[in-house]
């Protein structure tokens, strides 16, 4: 391994979220001290996420099939569809156990400032959605910041009178951001959810 192989790594270790130059100079020496039972097995399931990550084509999930696990699990289809910003909030809410229903990732939120609108993100998907599957609740689980409500309000009403429509309640805080909360305030937020 040259030092030039060394100093790429660091750079590329360096753009991933939570690290700084210093941090992936720290992450890529302790690699390298534990090669033999931490690099190479991270280097080998890199590589075979590279070749098998996919996003389902169904909710925006992050897997390894076309449709993932939960959109074909059968327990899941409660009737309860849970919209989230990013594919990172699903994760925060399945990590707390305690929806069992199915989930719609939009990938973002609507953005006057930055010039997205409902046809960049998946809304369309989801109104679909809930008039060709047997969707009885939409729970509105996105961050509690301005574009995150603008969105929330943008669903509710295009989403009006087709199906109950409720909301994270307490817990949530506003500026707040699903992956960065604990399981038991992502608990009592849906628990304590709200018709909007």
């Amino acid at each position: 391994m040259s030092s030039s192989d060394i100093d790429t790594l660091i750079e590329m270790m360096a753009k991933l979220p939570g690290l700084g130059p210093r941090s992936a100079r720290r992450a890529v020496l302790h690699l390298i001290r534990k090669r033999g039972f931490l690099l190479a097995p991270l280097a080998d399931a890199m590589q075979a996420v590279a070749v098998s990550a996919r996003e389902c084509l169904n909710c925006g999930n992050v897997g390894t099939t076309d449709i993932c696990d939960i959109c074909t699990s059968e327990k899941r289809a409660t009737g309860e569809l849970c919209v989230v910003e990013d594919v990172s909030d699903l994760w925060a809410m399945e990590r707390a156990s305690v929806f069992q229903g199915r989930y719609h990732v939009l990938g973002g939120t609507l953005s006057a400032l930055e010039g997205v609108g409902p046809e960049d993100i998946s809304i369309p998907k989801l109104v679909d959605r809930v008039a060709s599957e047997q969707i009885t609740e939409v729970i509105l689980a996105l961050n509690a910041t301005v574009d995150g409500q603008t969105t929330a309000h943008y669903i509710a009403d295009q989403l009006e009178d087709r199906v109950r429509l409720t909301s994270l309640a307490q817990g949530v805080p506003v500026g707040g951001e699903l992956d960065y909360l604990d399981e038991g305030t992502i608990s009592a937020a849906l628990n304590a959810r709200k018709a909007l």
